[in-house]
């Protein structure tokens, strides 16, 4: 249950009430009421805004119209208090009792606590990695591709239709660059001295492995052919090889993608033609000629007639070309294809996860969509900044497998997979991120994924120990779901249980907000308090988890304790991380 959710629900009804008694006018609309948490915690456990949004077209005093929503609600069985404040906000109390049976919830619905339907099968595409396919992945490409897969795991934990997907760009000029690269590390292996990789070329020790099977597979037939002849060839290999060590860095993270859509196959396809034709249609795209680019000095400009997207009507800063000066697409123009080739193969919302350096290309984008789809489809880009990786706070800048980056492989074969999902998520996407491989490995709480890890860890210890002092004694999430509750009185008992409900909540809103660090600042919280009161019990006997003079007592603490192991379990599984039982 979504408590805010329930309470707003709760504070609708009753207004539909005392408009049907003539108290109110009827026909308010009441889309804009909310239930939140206040903003100050000692003000109550809920508040809701209906009084202030709804005065005026009440023809009402806010204070007035709120104490009489207030004295309905105080009549309701789970309020134990309701205040006005202010100009006329509603405050509610909760009673403990209410309280203690979302600890109930929780532990009957065990790791599917928190599923939703808020996002009612609507078909969602999450496009994340997408890299040119001409070499390893860095860590930046790591960081959307954690987040991406969280994203994903978590629109599906809220209700929605999710596929994984990644565009190989297998059609630009980069690609040429990789054969190019490929064919030199192919004279090596026939046992070429070369020398230093040319300049412009890919320079990692990673092709260097294509360059042996070109060798082994075509001997030296490929080295006397002209550029036009043996490109082709080179580059098709090189492409194979580099999704194939792509995959592979995927995999080593934990993620693998639904859907593969390849540039090239759209191009072949005619979709290009067709997004264009469906543009033209519309009337959004015409022939003309575009100002200099900024900074530009005016000889270096070349004035010419392009054939031009209107998308400056979209939002955009400019008209955008579609064609290059030999006929061919521009890359925007495959771009706009995609994304019609998404929206065609029935997806509402797309959600593009790229890096921060794409920034200047989004709302090209989102003008094509709103163009194409008359705005039936929706976008959102997602732009990761960089990630810098530090060893003890010295900046590591490159690696010899890659050549001139640190590749998200090496991060993930030093660290764990689990260490590398956890932190590209406690920072939001739009900021930057430093990953320290020396503090992401310490046991400590200034270490957050240790810290959330040891939580789980931690219940499932005590859970051992009790099962050693009360032997036969069911400890079952169902067994504990029936323990007399009420005797967790203890505020800081009470901080969790409150910790525990609040995760529907967390689930949804960061659904919807396409936010999955969320979860991440949700589950580090969720494990200090659950420290904290550890370390309440270490001072104060009588807080302990385990009292064998008091059986129920005990068994109530082994209900809020495998309430915490079942929800930070829970969150782990959105992130793709195991919930260790035990920290060595």
């Amino acid at each position: 249950m979504n408590v805010f959710s329930r309470f707003q629900a709760v504070t609708a009804d009753i207004l539909r009430d005392l408009a049907a008694a003539g108290t109110l006018p009827a026909g308010l609309d009441l889309d804009r009421i909310s239930a939140e948490p206040p903003r100050d915690p000692t003000h109550g456990d809920v508040a809701t805004n209906a009084a202030m949004v709804l005065a005026k077209p009440a023809g009402m005093k806010p204070r007035d119209l709120a104490e009489r929503v207030a004295a309905r609600l105080r009549e309701h069985p789970d309020v134990a208090a309701v205040e006005v404040a202010g100009p006329g906000f509603i405050n509610l109390r909760l009673s403990d009792a209410f309280w203690r049976d979302r600890l109930r919830e929780v532990l009957r619905d065990g790791l599917a606590y928190g599923d939703s339907t808020v996002g009612a099968g609507t078909r969602v595409n999450v496009e994340y990695v997408s890299a040119n396919p001409t070499g390893p992945l860095h860590v930046g490409h790591g960081r959307g591709a954690v987040f991406g897969d969280v994203l994903a795991s978590l629109l599906t934990k809220a209700g929605y239709d999710v596929a994984r997907e990644y565009y190989v760009n297998d059609a630009g000029a980069q690609v040429d660059v990789l054969a190019r690269s490929a064919f030199h590390r192919y004279r090596e292996a026939l046992g070429e001295t070369l020398g230093d990789v040319p300049e412009g070329l890919y320079p990692g020790d990673y092709l260097v492995p294509v360059g042996h099977m070109l060798a082994e597979r075509h001997g030296t037939a490929l080295r006397d052919q002209d550029e036009s002849a043996w490109l082709p060839v080179v580059r098709d290999a090189a492409i194979d090889a580099m999704m194939a060590l792509i995959r592979e860095d995927l995999e080593a993270v934990g993620i693998r993608h639904d859907l593969f859509a390849s540039e090239r196959a759209l191009v072949a396809g005619g979709k290009v033609d067709a997004a264009v034709k469906t543009l033209e249609d519309g009337g959004h795209v015409y022939r003309g000629v575009l100002e200099p680019p900024k900074g530009k000095m005016i000889e270096d400009w070349e004035p010419r007639p392009q054939l031009l997207f209107r998308s400056s009507a979209f939002g955009d800063d400019v008209d955008r070309p579609l064609q290059k000066s030999d006929g061919s697409w521009t890359y925007f123009a495959s771009d706009i294809a995609y994304h019609f080739d998404k929206v065609n193969r029935g997806f509402q919302t797309l959600i593009d996860v790229w890096g921060a350096d794409h920034g200047g290309y989004v709302k090209r984008v989102n003008a094509a969509v709103q163009a194409l789809t008359g705005g039936k489809a929706e976008i959102d880009v997602k732009l990761c900044q960089l990630v810098r990786i530090l060893r003890g706070g010295e900046l590591v800048r490159m690696s010899k497998r890659s050549g001139d980056f640190v590749s998200l492989r090496e991060v993930v074969d030093e660290v764990g997979k689990d260490v590398v999902r956890f932190i590209m998520l406690t920072r939001k996407n739009d900021a930057a991120l430093d990953f320290d491989l020396v503090k992401v490995v310490e046991q400590s709480r200034d270490n957050p994924v240790f810290y959330v890890q040891y939580a789980h860890a931690r219940a499932c210890s005590v859970f051992r120990n009790a099962a050693e002092a009360m032997p036969g004694v069911d400890l079952s999430a169902a067994a504990l779901a029936d323990a007399p509750l009420d005797r967790l009185t203890d505020p800081d008992e009470l901080a969790v249980i409150k910790a525990l409900a609040a995760w529907p909540r967390i689930v949804e809103g960061a659904a919807q907000a396409h936010e999955p660090h969320r979860l991440a600042f949700y589950l580090s919280e969720l494990a200090f308090l659950f420290h904290a009161l550890w370390n309440k019990g270490r001072e104060d006997p009588s807080l302990r988890f385990i009292l064998p003079e008091a059986p129920e007592t005990t068994m109530a603490r082994m209900a809020l304790l495998k309430g915490v192991a079942t929800v930070v379990a829970s969150g782990l599984q959105v992130f793709g991380i195991a919930a260790a039982e035990e920290m060595r």
